[in-house]
Protein backbone atom coordinates (compact mmCIF):
# COMPACT_ATOMS: atom_id res chain seq x y z
CA UNK A 1 0.00 0.00 0.00
CA UNK A 2 1.25 3.65 -1.10
CA UNK A 3 0.16 6.22 1.97
CA UNK A 4 0.75 10.16 1.48
CA UNK A 5 0.34 11.16 5.05
CA UNK A 6 -0.24 15.13 4.85
CA UNK A 7 0.02 16.81 8.41
CA UNK A 8 -0.80 19.80 9.57
CA UNK A 9 2.14 19.44 12.23
CA UNK A 10 5.63 17.41 12.04
CA UNK A 11 9.36 17.63 13.44
CA UNK A 12 10.91 19.34 15.29
CA UNK A 13 7.38 20.43 16.59
CA UNK A 14 6.63 18.09 19.22
CA UNK A 15 2.87 17.67 19.95
CA UNK A 16 -0.44 14.94 19.66
CA UNK A 17 -0.63 15.30 16.30
CA UNK A 18 3.10 14.68 15.65
CA UNK A 19 3.20 11.92 17.96
CA UNK A 20 0.16 10.40 16.19
CA UNK A 21 2.05 10.53 12.26
CA UNK A 22 5.20 9.61 14.13
CA UNK A 23 3.57 6.52 14.98
CA UNK A 24 1.48 5.89 11.96
CA UNK A 25 4.80 5.91 10.28
CA UNK A 26 6.92 3.57 12.13
CA UNK A 27 3.86 0.80 11.33
CA UNK A 28 3.42 1.27 8.12
CA UNK A 29 7.13 0.91 7.77
CA UNK A 30 6.70 -2.22 9.77
CA UNK A 31 4.17 -3.27 7.82
CA UNK A 32 5.90 -3.19 4.78
CA UNK A 33 4.30 -0.11 3.15
CA UNK A 34 5.62 3.13 1.21
CA UNK A 35 4.72 6.44 2.04
CA UNK A 36 5.50 10.28 1.86
CA UNK A 37 5.46 12.93 4.27
CA UNK A 38 3.80 16.17 3.39
CA UNK A 39 3.58 18.67 6.27
CA UNK A 40 4.32 22.70 6.88
CA UNK A 41 8.39 24.04 6.26
CA UNK A 42 8.89 24.34 10.00
CA UNK A 43 12.87 22.22 9.92
CA UNK A 44 11.43 18.89 9.29
CA UNK A 45 14.17 16.16 9.16
CA UNK A 46 14.60 15.22 5.19
CA UNK A 47 13.23 11.46 5.80
CA UNK A 48 11.22 9.66 8.70
CA UNK A 49 11.28 6.00 9.61
CA UNK A 50 13.07 5.85 5.92
CA UNK A 51 9.78 7.70 3.81
CA UNK A 52 10.98 10.95 2.49
CA UNK A 53 9.10 14.20 3.96
CA UNK A 54 8.65 17.14 1.66
CA UNK A 55 7.86 20.72 3.19
CA UNK A 56 5.62 23.40 1.68
CA UNK A 57 4.61 26.78 1.57
CA UNK A 58 4.19 28.04 5.39
CA UNK A 59 2.92 31.19 7.36
CA UNK A 60 3.20 31.35 10.80
CA UNK A 61 -0.29 32.02 13.00
CA UNK A 62 0.45 32.94 16.45
CA UNK A 63 3.01 30.16 17.09
CA UNK A 64 2.39 27.37 14.45
CA UNK A 65 3.59 27.44 11.29
CA UNK A 66 0.52 26.71 8.76
CA UNK A 67 1.16 25.04 5.52
CA UNK A 68 -0.27 26.84 2.29
CA UNK A 69 -2.84 24.99 -0.46
CA UNK A 70 -0.26 25.04 -3.26
CA UNK A 71 0.17 23.02 -6.40
CA UNK A 72 2.88 21.55 -5.20
CA UNK A 73 0.93 19.26 -3.23
CA UNK A 74 -0.67 18.65 -6.36
CA UNK A 75 3.04 17.66 -8.30
CA UNK A 76 4.04 15.62 -4.77
CA UNK A 77 0.43 13.71 -4.93
CA UNK A 78 0.63 13.13 -8.42
CA UNK A 79 4.55 11.78 -8.47
CA UNK A 80 3.82 9.49 -5.45
CA UNK A 81 1.03 8.28 -7.36
CA UNK A 82 -0.80 6.85 -3.77
CA UNK A 83 -3.45 4.77 -2.99
CA UNK A 84 -4.74 6.69 0.01
CA UNK A 85 -4.23 10.03 1.39
CA UNK A 86 -4.09 10.16 5.34
CA UNK A 87 -4.65 13.48 6.35
CA UNK A 88 -4.13 14.03 9.97
CA UNK A 89 -5.62 17.15 11.19
CA UNK A 90 -6.54 19.05 8.59
CA UNK A 91 -6.66 22.55 7.93
CA UNK A 92 -5.24 24.65 4.85
CA UNK A 93 -2.90 21.83 4.24
CA UNK A 94 -5.06 19.39 5.02
CA UNK A 95 -7.91 21.02 2.61
CA UNK A 96 -5.59 21.51 -0.19
CA UNK A 97 -4.62 17.16 -0.12
CA UNK A 98 -8.04 16.03 0.54
CA UNK A 99 -9.58 18.30 -2.34
CA UNK A 100 -6.71 17.44 -4.80
CA UNK A 101 -7.49 13.72 -3.69
CA UNK A 102 -10.93 13.73 -4.54
CA UNK A 103 -10.77 15.29 -8.16
CA UNK A 104 -7.59 12.58 -9.20
CA UNK A 105 -10.35 9.63 -7.36
CA UNK A 106 -7.69 8.94 -4.44
CA UNK A 107 -9.33 7.42 -1.40
CA UNK A 108 -9.37 9.62 1.73
CA UNK A 109 -8.99 9.30 5.69
CA UNK A 110 -9.24 12.69 7.72
CA UNK A 111 -8.01 12.54 11.22
CA UNK A 112 -9.81 14.58 13.31
CA UNK A 113 -7.67 16.06 16.22
CA UNK A 114 -7.43 19.68 17.35
CA UNK A 115 -10.11 21.52 18.51
CA UNK A 116 -9.64 24.46 16.31
CA UNK A 117 -12.95 25.63 16.70
CA UNK A 118 -12.22 26.55 20.15
CA UNK A 119 -8.60 27.47 19.76
CA UNK A 120 -10.82 30.64 17.75
CA UNK A 121 -12.99 30.96 20.92
CA UNK A 122 -9.74 31.04 23.68
CA UNK A 123 -8.68 33.77 21.40
CA UNK A 124 -11.39 36.03 21.58
CA UNK A 125 -12.50 35.05 18.40
CA UNK A 126 -15.67 33.59 19.14
CA UNK A 127 -17.69 35.20 16.49
CA UNK A 128 -15.82 33.15 14.23
CA UNK A 129 -16.46 30.01 15.86
CA UNK A 130 -18.96 29.00 13.20
CA UNK A 131 -17.34 30.35 10.27
CA UNK A 132 -14.34 27.91 11.71
CA UNK A 133 -16.51 25.00 11.80
CA UNK A 134 -18.16 25.37 8.66
CA UNK A 135 -14.41 25.50 7.02
CA UNK A 136 -13.82 22.36 9.01
CA UNK A 137 -16.69 20.75 7.64
CA UNK A 138 -16.48 21.87 4.05
CA UNK A 139 -12.69 20.42 4.58
CA UNK A 140 -14.09 16.84 6.07
CA UNK A 141 -16.64 16.76 3.60
CA UNK A 142 -13.93 16.19 0.84
CA UNK A 143 -12.85 13.05 2.69
CA UNK A 144 -14.30 9.29 2.64
CA UNK A 145 -14.04 9.37 6.10
CA UNK A 146 -13.29 11.58 9.09
CA UNK A 147 -11.69 9.40 11.97
CA UNK A 148 -12.57 10.99 15.68
CA UNK A 149 -10.74 9.35 19.04
CA UNK A 150 -13.87 9.75 21.86
CA UNK A 151 -17.43 9.72 22.35
CA UNK A 152 -16.59 13.36 23.02
CA UNK A 153 -15.09 14.92 19.71
CA UNK A 154 -17.82 12.68 17.53
CA UNK A 155 -20.70 14.35 19.60
CA UNK A 156 -18.89 17.78 18.32
CA UNK A 157 -18.76 16.76 15.25
CA UNK A 158 -22.50 15.26 14.64
CA UNK A 159 -23.76 18.07 16.46
CA UNK A 160 -21.90 20.30 13.63
CA UNK A 161 -23.44 18.12 10.77
CA UNK A 162 -20.05 16.25 9.90
CA UNK A 163 -20.66 13.29 8.51
CA UNK A 164 -19.08 9.67 7.76
CA UNK A 165 -17.49 10.07 11.16
CA UNK A 166 -16.15 7.14 12.36
CA UNK A 167 -14.08 6.46 16.00
CA UNK A 168 -9.81 5.39 15.79
CA UNK A 169 -8.57 6.19 19.30
CA UNK A 170 -5.12 6.30 20.10
CA UNK A 171 -2.12 4.00 21.39
CA UNK A 172 0.46 3.88 23.90
CA UNK A 173 3.73 2.61 24.76
CA UNK A 174 3.30 -0.43 27.20
CA UNK A 175 7.50 -0.71 27.54
CA UNK A 176 8.10 2.51 27.44
CA UNK A 177 5.54 4.08 29.92
CA UNK A 178 5.53 0.83 32.55
CA UNK A 179 5.26 0.86 36.58
CA UNK A 180 8.42 -1.16 36.62
CA UNK A 181 10.52 2.01 35.63
CA UNK A 182 10.12 3.58 39.44
CA UNK A 183 12.78 0.82 40.03
CA UNK A 184 15.38 2.22 37.40
CA UNK A 185 18.23 3.70 39.59
CA UNK A 186 17.59 6.70 37.25
CA UNK A 187 14.06 7.06 38.04
CA UNK A 188 15.06 6.92 41.48
CA UNK A 189 17.32 9.90 41.48
CA UNK A 190 15.02 12.12 39.44
CA UNK A 191 12.63 11.11 42.15
CA UNK A 192 15.02 12.18 44.84
CA UNK A 193 15.75 15.62 42.99
CA UNK A 194 12.43 16.48 42.98
CA UNK A 195 10.65 15.72 47.07
CA UNK A 196 12.02 13.94 49.55
CA UNK A 197 10.91 10.16 50.27
CA UNK A 198 7.68 11.29 53.18
CA UNK A 199 6.02 13.73 49.74
CA UNK A 200 3.63 12.72 46.95
CA UNK A 201 4.74 13.88 43.80
CA UNK A 202 1.68 15.39 41.73
CA UNK A 203 2.91 14.93 38.02
CA UNK A 204 1.00 16.99 35.00
CA UNK A 205 2.73 16.38 31.31
CA UNK A 206 1.51 18.75 28.61
CA UNK A 207 1.87 21.59 27.19
CA UNK A 208 1.99 25.32 28.80
CA UNK A 209 -1.02 26.83 27.09
CA UNK A 210 -4.37 28.64 27.77
CA UNK A 211 -6.50 25.41 26.49
CA UNK A 212 -4.49 23.28 29.14
CA UNK A 213 -5.76 25.29 31.97
CA UNK A 214 -2.69 24.56 33.86
CA UNK A 215 -3.01 27.42 36.19
CA UNK A 216 -5.51 25.45 38.19
CA UNK A 217 -3.12 23.53 39.86
CA UNK A 218 -3.47 26.67 41.97
CA UNK A 219 -6.34 24.82 43.68
CA UNK A 220 -3.90 22.56 45.24
CA UNK A 221 -2.18 25.01 46.84
CA UNK A 222 -1.96 24.02 50.56
CA UNK A 223 -2.21 20.38 50.67
CA UNK A 224 0.53 19.30 52.84
CA UNK A 225 2.65 16.68 51.67
CA UNK A 226 2.32 17.10 48.15
CA UNK A 227 5.28 18.33 45.52
CA UNK A 228 4.29 19.49 41.95
CA UNK A 229 6.49 18.33 39.52
CA UNK A 230 5.39 19.62 35.68
CA UNK A 231 6.69 18.47 32.33
CA UNK A 232 6.60 20.95 29.08
CA UNK A 233 7.07 24.10 28.20
CA UNK A 234 4.75 26.88 26.31
CA UNK A 235 3.20 30.46 25.19
CA UNK A 236 1.68 30.18 29.54
CA UNK A 237 5.04 29.64 30.89
CA UNK A 238 5.11 32.99 33.00
CA UNK A 239 1.62 32.63 33.79
CA UNK A 240 2.00 28.96 35.19
CA UNK A 241 4.89 30.24 37.15
CA UNK A 242 3.22 33.12 38.72
CA UNK A 243 -0.35 31.08 39.67
CA UNK A 244 2.16 28.65 41.09
CA UNK A 245 4.40 31.34 42.91
CA UNK A 246 4.86 30.26 46.51
CA UNK A 247 4.26 26.25 45.98
CA UNK A 248 6.55 23.58 46.17
CA UNK A 249 7.12 22.66 42.61
CA UNK A 250 9.78 21.09 39.75
CA UNK A 251 9.57 22.49 36.78
CA UNK A 252 11.28 19.77 34.37
CA UNK A 253 11.19 21.43 31.05
CA UNK A 254 10.24 19.90 27.46
CA UNK A 255 10.95 15.94 28.16
CA UNK A 256 10.53 13.08 25.59
CA UNK A 257 12.06 9.47 25.42
CA UNK A 258 13.21 8.00 28.17
CA UNK A 259 13.42 11.13 29.78
CA UNK A 260 9.66 11.61 29.96
CA UNK A 261 9.97 7.73 31.28
CA UNK A 262 11.57 8.76 33.87
CA UNK A 263 9.31 11.43 35.00
CA UNK A 264 6.23 9.61 34.49
CA UNK A 265 8.25 7.17 36.95
CA UNK A 266 8.95 9.42 39.86
CA UNK A 267 4.89 10.53 39.42
CA UNK A 268 2.92 9.03 42.54
CA UNK A 269 -0.29 10.76 40.55
CA UNK A 270 -1.25 12.42 37.70
CA UNK A 271 -3.33 15.34 36.97
CA UNK A 272 -4.88 16.45 33.64
CA UNK A 273 -5.92 19.77 34.08
CA UNK A 274 -7.45 21.28 30.45
CA UNK A 275 -11.57 20.74 29.71
CA UNK A 276 -10.76 20.90 25.80
CA UNK A 277 -8.85 18.01 25.05
CA UNK A 278 -10.18 15.52 22.08
CA UNK A 279 -8.33 12.97 23.58
CA UNK A 280 -6.15 12.85 26.56
CA UNK A 281 -3.08 10.88 25.36
CA UNK A 282 -0.96 11.80 28.19
CA UNK A 283 -3.86 10.34 30.33
CA UNK A 284 -3.14 7.04 28.63
CA UNK A 285 1.01 7.45 29.32
CA UNK A 286 0.05 7.76 32.96
CA UNK A 287 -1.96 4.83 33.17
CA UNK A 288 0.59 3.08 31.82
CA UNK A 289 3.26 4.48 33.81
CA UNK A 290 0.96 2.42 36.51
CA UNK A 291 -0.61 6.05 38.12
CA UNK A 292 -4.09 6.79 39.14
CA UNK A 293 -5.31 9.92 37.23
CA UNK A 294 -7.77 13.16 38.48
CA UNK A 295 -9.16 14.97 35.23
CA UNK A 296 -11.78 16.85 34.28
CA UNK A 297 -15.30 15.67 33.30
CA UNK A 298 -14.82 16.91 30.16
CA UNK A 299 -14.00 15.94 26.44
CA UNK A 300 -11.85 12.97 25.67
CA UNK A 301 -10.72 11.94 29.66
CA UNK A 302 -14.39 11.16 29.90
CA UNK A 303 -13.38 7.70 27.89
CA UNK A 304 -10.48 7.33 29.38
CA UNK A 305 -11.00 7.59 33.30
CA UNK A 306 -13.06 5.41 35.11
CA UNK A 307 -14.40 7.23 37.86
CA UNK A 308 -13.44 5.29 41.28
CA UNK A 309 -11.71 2.36 39.66
CA UNK A 310 -8.45 3.63 38.16
CA UNK A 311 -8.46 7.65 38.81
CA UNK A 312 -10.85 10.70 39.46
CA UNK A 313 -13.30 12.70 36.98
CA UNK A 314 -13.66 16.42 38.67
CA UNK A 315 -16.14 18.83 38.28
CA UNK A 316 -14.18 21.57 36.63
CA UNK A 317 -16.15 24.29 37.79
CA UNK A 318 -15.59 23.63 41.77
CA UNK A 319 -12.53 24.95 43.24
CA UNK A 320 -13.59 23.71 46.43
CA UNK A 321 -16.08 20.60 47.91
CA UNK A 322 -16.06 16.91 47.22
CA UNK A 323 -16.42 16.48 43.65
CA UNK A 324 -13.53 19.36 42.69
CA UNK A 325 -9.72 18.54 41.39
CA UNK A 326 -8.45 19.48 45.11
CA UNK A 327 -11.00 17.16 47.00
CA UNK A 328 -10.04 14.01 44.98
CA UNK A 329 -6.00 14.88 44.55
CA UNK A 330 -6.19 14.95 48.70
CA UNK A 331 -7.99 11.95 49.01
CA UNK A 332 -5.03 10.04 47.01
CA UNK A 333 -2.20 11.82 48.78
CA UNK A 334 -3.41 10.79 52.46
CA UNK A 335 -3.89 7.15 50.87
CA UNK A 336 -1.13 4.89 49.44
CA UNK A 337 -3.14 1.81 49.23
CA UNK A 338 -5.53 3.55 46.58
CA UNK A 339 -3.18 4.75 44.84
CA UNK A 340 -1.68 1.76 44.06
CA UNK A 341 -5.31 -0.11 43.34
CA UNK A 342 -5.73 2.45 41.39
CA UNK A 343 -2.55 2.71 39.57
CA UNK A 344 -3.10 -0.66 39.18
CA UNK A 345 -5.99 -0.86 37.25
CA UNK A 346 -5.17 1.84 35.16
CA UNK A 347 -2.40 -0.09 33.84
CA UNK A 348 -5.27 -3.04 33.19
CA UNK A 349 -7.43 -0.57 31.17
CA UNK A 350 -4.34 0.44 28.84
CA UNK A 351 -3.30 -3.18 27.74
CA UNK A 352 -4.97 -3.47 24.59
CA UNK A 353 -4.48 -0.47 23.04
CA UNK A 354 -1.09 -0.80 22.03
CA UNK A 355 0.42 1.62 19.42
CA UNK A 356 0.62 -1.51 16.95
CA UNK A 357 -3.21 -2.83 17.62
CA UNK A 358 -4.59 0.91 16.94
CA UNK A 359 -2.46 1.17 13.86
CA UNK A 360 -3.65 -2.36 12.61
CA UNK A 361 -6.82 -0.97 13.22
CA UNK A 362 -5.92 2.50 11.11
CA UNK A 363 -4.90 0.17 8.13
CA UNK A 364 -8.24 -1.39 8.03
CA UNK A 365 -10.03 1.91 7.91
CA UNK A 366 -7.21 2.54 4.86
CA UNK A 367 -8.71 -0.86 3.36
CA UNK A 368 -12.65 0.33 3.62
CA UNK A 369 -12.26 3.29 1.60
CA UNK A 370 -10.07 1.79 -1.14
CA UNK A 371 -12.44 -1.09 -1.34
CA UNK A 372 -15.35 1.53 -1.53
CA UNK A 373 -13.39 3.61 -4.00
CA UNK A 374 -12.74 0.74 -6.21
CA UNK A 375 -16.52 -0.51 -5.73
CA UNK A 376 -17.96 2.86 -6.79
CA UNK A 377 -15.41 2.92 -9.47
CA UNK A 378 -16.64 0.00 -11.03
CA UNK A 379 -20.11 0.66 -10.56
CA UNK A 380 -19.52 4.10 -12.85
CA UNK A 381 -18.14 2.13 -15.60
CA UNK A 382 -21.22 -0.31 -16.33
Amino acid sequence: MRVAVVTESFLPTLNGVTNSVRKVLEHLRLRGHEAIVICPKAGAPAEYAGFPVHEVTTVNLREFPVGLPSLQVDQLLRDFNPDVVHAASPFMLGWNALATARRRGIPTVAIFQTDVAGYTERNRLGAMREVTWMFLRSVHSQADVTLAPSTHSIRDLERNRFERVKTWGRGVDLEAYHPNHRLAPDAAELRASIAGPDEVVVGYVGRLAPEKQVERLAQLRGIPGIHLAIVGEGPSDESVRAALHGMPVTYLGRRSGRDLSLAYASFDLFVHTGTEETFGQTLQEAHAAGLPVVAPLAGGPVDLVTHGDDGYLFDPALRGGIDSMRAYVERLVGDRMLRARMGEAGRRRVLDRSWEGICDELLGHYDDVIAATQTAAAFSRE
